[in-house]
């Protein structure tokens, strides 16, 4: 059965870091691109950020660019999102997401709020 188990989230003031992680299991981790994906009140979901299967290559929406950096560690099945800088407008669930056979799949979601 494939689960994505995001964890991490929380309250953080503008300027801060919080480390997202998506544990991952029930499919050949190493195989498949990971996303993290984020939802904000009222938005629909935009994508953040793309890993490859071997974490070579990585791709990241303008908004989060040079602020987010996405990594995975294979042996251990799980994608992080690093998170710096961030600002009120981060303010979002966050979700990790892969395709297989066309099928997406999908955490629970992770809360993150930036806020004073």
């Amino acid at each position: 059965q494939v689960q994505l188990v995001e964890s991490g989230g929380g309250l953080v003031q503008p300027g801060g870091s919080l480390r997202l992680s998506c544990a991952a299991s029930g499919f050949v981790f190493r195989n498949y691109a990971i996303s993290w994906y984020r939802q904000a009140p009222g938005k629909e979901r935009e994508l953040v950020a793309i890993i490859t299967g071997a974490g070579i290559f990585t791709n990241y929406s303008d908004a989060v660019k040079g602020r987010f950096t996405i990594s995975r560690d294979n042996a251990k099945n799980t994608v992080y999102l690093q998170m710096n800088s961030l600002e009120p407008e981060d303010t979002a669930v966050y979700y990790c997401n892969f395709e297989r056979d066309r099928r997406p799949y999908w955490g629970q979601g992770t809360q993150v709020t930036v806020s004073s």
